[in-house]
């Protein structure tokens, strides 16, 4: 097993999780709150994000192409935004969320290949 590649998406996953949270939970929680209220508590959430991707990013870097940690990176971030949206965020279900994993899927193939 690629450990170094494993602990990468590891954190890109958790990564992920802070990032939708601190880029999108505000338009749920904090519609009543002034803007400016909602940016200094998502950069607060994103702190973590930072703390984690910027280490997932270095450790993939040890066996990824950049291209190919950013494309890691886009396949996480949909992996983490649909259940957000459909869970936390309480939206439909929708085709073009498979459309749009079968476009990322491309991207991986074509970033992969040799």
């Amino acid at each position: 097993m690629n450990w170094p590649l494993f602990k990468a998406v590891a954190l890109l996953v958790c990564s992920n999780v802070f990032m939708t949270f601190a880029w999108y939970a505000h338009l749920k929680n904090m519609r009543a709150k002034p803007w400016f209220f909602a940016a200094v508590v998502s950069w607060g959430i994103a702190f973590f994000e930072y703390m984690l991707q910027v280490p997932a990013n270095r450790i993939g870097s040890e066996s990824l192409s950049l291209p190919q940690l950013k494309i890691i990176q886009e396949v996480v971030t949909l992996s983490v935004f649909v259940p957000f949206v459909l869970v936390y965020m309480k939206q439909p279900l929708k085709w073009d969320y498979a459309w749009a994993a079968l476009c990322m899927c491309g991207a991986v193939f074509f970033v992969f290949r040799k």
